[in-house]
């Protein structure tokens, strides 16, 4: 219902967007739907869509920030609940909303409209668990013990939204200080640090032939290998490792950018992004969860079980905090870190 919906409403306008030539779309460099997709909204809306990729999600805010006198996008995905109070204080997005369906998690984003959501979380790799006889930490605490020494990757919270996440789920659970003392406590029993998520997952973790087999990775990532994989898997070769204090709820989400040429065109998008149909395929192409209440999940997903809680501090405190957060955690770790 929510695609015809969405349709019904592209073919009623369309006739407003015969005449412009393109919705310019900002988007960070994990935005991934089906060209035939994306076609579907260039034939209902009479508009040509140009994607622009802006790297991580900061990096592409940082680009609509330093382009808003003259901006180089009418509407941008990816903004998140990490992002959303800088994107706000800067002025460059219009306050967004949609009529396509009910969000999850909608507060989490003020002035934007929630696509998609995940959570970010500890991934192990089960295999190097069972062989080396050692039991999993249930408590992060536990992961500054010498057992777990060298075995922990995380990534990088200046250079990478993961990374970031993590470190807010940390300071929500454990409390400014007592995070800061944790973090202490882990650099100094062997932790290493990544640029970012491919580097960390690809490189690093042990399921891809690295020597950590833990690793900051998202809930969906057991499904992910399961889907990926070229044998038929019945079961995960990863599980997510759900720690108080190590699990953040992240929302990402669409909005219309302030100045933007074609705020049409890019309402429609917003809803297009909210239809069945993309709902359905930001699943395994993306690997969230969607946020439109109601649209059925992938049978993959059943390798990737929503966590029961997860630790986010207010927005307020991350719009006024995470700059320096990031600047503590980057004099604190990278001291003296591999």
């Amino acid at each position: 219902m929510l695609q015809k919906s969405v349709l019904l409403l592209a073919l009623a306008a369309s006739a407003l967007f015969a005449g412009a030539d393109e919705l310019r779309v900002m988007t960070h460099s994990s935005f991934s739907l089906p060209k035939e997709r994306l076609a579907e909204f260039e034939k209902i809306s009479g508009v040509k869509l140009a994607i622009i990729k802006g790297g991580d999600a900061g990096e592409m805010l940082n680009k609509l920030i330093l382009t808003r006198a003259n901006p180089v996008a009418d509407v941008v995905f990816g903004i998140d609940n990490t992002l959303i109070g800088k994107a706000n204080a800067a002025g460059v997005l219009e306050a967004s909303s949609s009529r396509v369906g009910n969000s999850v998690a909608a507060a989490k984003l003020p002035g934007a409209v929630a696509i998609d959501y995940g959570y970010v979380t500890l991934n192990i790799d089960k295999a190097w668990f069972a062989k080396n006889k050692l039991p999993l930490p249930t408590s992060l605490d536990e992961l500054t013990r010498p057992a777990y020494r060298d075995l922990l990757v995380v990534q990088n919270p200046a250079t990478s939204s993961t990374g970031l996440a993590f470190l807010l789920a940390t300071i929500a659970g454990k409390g400014e200080d007592g995070a800061f003392k944790w973090w202490q406590q882990l650099r100094d029993n062997g932790l290493k640090v990544s640029k970012g998520w491919s580097e960390a997952y690809y490189t690093d973790f042990s399921r891809n032939g690295g020597a950590r087999p833990l690793v900051v990775s998202y809930a969906t990532s057991p499904a992910a290998e399961v889907f990926y994989s070229k044998d038929k898997l019945s079961e995960a070769p990863t599980a997510n490792l759900l720690l108080a204090g190590g699990v953040f709820m992240q929302v990402e989400g669409a909005a219309k950018v302030k100045g933007g040429k074609q705020p049409q065109a890019a309402q429609q998008f917003i809803d297009f992004l909210r239809s069945d149909g993309v709902q359905k395929d930001l699943q395994t192409k993306m690997w969230m969860y969607p946020a439109v209440e109601g649209v059925a999940l992938e049978p993959v997903f059943k390798h990737a079980p929503k966590p029961a809680s997860f630790n986010n501090p207010d927005l307020n405190a991350m719009q006024r905090k995470t700059a320096g957060w990031v600047g503590r955690w980057t004099r604190l770790v990278l001291k003296s870190a591999p």
